[in-house]
């Protein structure tokens, strides 16, 4: 495998808000990272800050060699190489599924329409949503929401997925549908980053697990399996004994 993204020495401030401190981290094409760790740590800002949504105040991130530097000319070239999933699905309510599937490959990758509704179309028949291409927003689930987001993302065609808390604002029946489609992707060679606190999910989608408390890597763990049965930090141990989750669910 190949290195595709690369994290080092990263610092993230608010204001007087240390928010990251000093965060390293290299990523390899295919890998299945996940981030978890207790609310308010930074997992959030440290996907933004991938994406170049938010200015770091040190260190250097590049994506397959190109450095992320927020506000730059190149970042929506950037941006196409890291696709991101939301909480909120940022849907335009006013336009159907399909419309809002192909807006952007069109208009800032400048591809042809009907290769892009093709793409569209098998990619919604893969996540069973081909039935509801011609709906609006709001006529879909949250879970069909959020799948339609997933889609979205990948018509783009990015190197590195990143999914932040995608089933925080799900009712919890829709949230395994969402999480399916996730493992699926993974299955198939994905390079991901997803934020989540769905313990179960990511014992089995992991290939490693950050753990993050205080803007910091506590842990890290490429036996994932060994990092839930007996974490090395009392911190995660702490975490992690705040949850109770079958890992046999995804599997």
């Amino acid at each position: 495998m190949s290195e595709l993204l690369k994290v080092k020495n990263l610092h993230k401030e608010f204001g007087k808000n240390v928010v990251l401190k000093d965060i390293n981290l290299s990523v390899e094409k295919g890998e299945v990272v996940v981030i978890i760790g207790p609310s308010g740590c930074g997992k959030s800002t440290f996907l933004r800050c991938l994406n170049g949504l938010e200015e770091i105040q040190g260190g250097v991130i590049t994506v397959d060699g190109l450095p992320v530097e927020s506000g730059k000319k190149e970042i929506t070239k950037l941006r196409q190489k890291i696709g991101m999933v939301f909480q909120s699905y940022e849907l335009f309510p006013h336009l159907s599924v399909i419309d809002n599937l192909i807006l952007a490959p069109t208009k800032v990758q400048k591809r042809k329409k009907e290769e892009v509704i093709r793409e569209a179309t098998e990619l919604l028949d893969r996540v069973g949503l081909l039935d509801k291409k011609d709906y609006f927003p709001r006529q879909l689930s949250g879970g069909q929401k959020q799948r339609v987001a997933i889609v979205r993302a990948l018509l783009m065609h990015p190197e590195i997925l990143l999914f932040d808390e995608v089933t925080a604002a799900l009712d919890p029946e829709m949230v395994h549908e969402v999480l399916e489609t996730m493992l699926k992707l993974a299955k198939s060679g994905s390079t991901m980053l997803i934020v989540t606190h769905e313990m179960s999910f990511a014992e089995a989608v992991a290939d490693r697990i950050l753990f993050f408390d205080n803007g910091e890597i506590v842990e890290e763990a490429e036996d994932v399996k060994g990092f839930f049965k007996e974490p090395k930090t009392e911190r995660a141990k702490k975490f992690l004994r705040t949850f109770e989750y079958d890992s046999a669910l995804y599997i």
